[in-house]
């Protein structure tokens, strides 16, 4: 490859990177409705085209705004559950170990500005409060390979509840998980607590895993 194809092939990531900073900003701040594409190409110091080139439409920058983000953090979740699972042998892991590997990596994201931190936490939130059509259209195959993951680790360690309550369960693990890493005024809340450091993923993990896992268990 030439020194010229090398230099168009990194100017097309950065461009690309800068188009999904800025979506990935804007929609967080404004919502996916409310933010035009006439915005983020200003806000990117790009054109229009730019974006027809790399995505096609808003809907299909919104979706790879999402997966920059959730697939890297899954594919952690699953090779850290998977791990586990290996260590247990035939035995169960426990509720508290496999709450771990779905709670800690998130946490970690969360408090990384490189990987979107409190940014992609806050469209996080948002795509839970107000979602849309495009959104319900990529979300669940976004987050597919977990459900079914999680779903049959949590169900082989707590047998003696129905799918029903298992999957409801689940459900109120990821909305308490969410609160946690998303909202602005929860963690100014978090803050205000002079026992509480919204910066120690450590400590928040330990005590969401503990409340969390009495839940699962009950």
């Amino acid at each position: 490859m030439n020194a010229r194809r090398r230099q168009d092939l990194s100017d097309n990531v950065a461009t690309k990177a800068r188009i999904l900073d800025a979506a990935e900003h804007l929609f967080a701040d404004r919502g996916f409705d409310a933010t035009s594409l006439r915005t983020i190409t200003t806000e990117a110091n790009v054109n229009l085209a730019a974006v027809n080139y790399h995505f096609g439409t808003k809907a299909g920058l919104l979706e790879e705004v999402f997966k920059r983000r959730v697939e890297p953090l899954n594919e952690e979740r699953l090779v850290r559950l998977s791990k586990l699972q290996e260590e247990s042998g035939a035995d169960a892991p426990s509720v508290e170990a496999i709450l771990t590997t779905f709670i800690e990596p998130a946490l970690r994201v969360s408090r990384d500005p490189a990987h979107g931190g409190m940014v992609f936490m806050r469209l996080l939130g948002r795509s839970y409060a107000e979602p849309n059509e495009q959104i319900r259209r990529f979300m669940p195959e976004l987050y597919r390979d977990i459900e079914i993951q999680y779903g049959e680790a949590l169900g082989a360690a707590v047998p003696h509840l129905a799918v029903e309550d298992l999957y409801w369960r689940m459900h109120f693990v990821v909305g308490t998980i969410a609160y946690t890493m998303a909202g602005t005024d929860a963690l100014q809340l978090l803050a205000s607590c002079p026992y509480c450091d919204p910066d120690d993923v450590e400590g928040i993990t330990e005590r969401l895993v503990t409340f969390l896992s009495a839940g699962m268990k009950a």
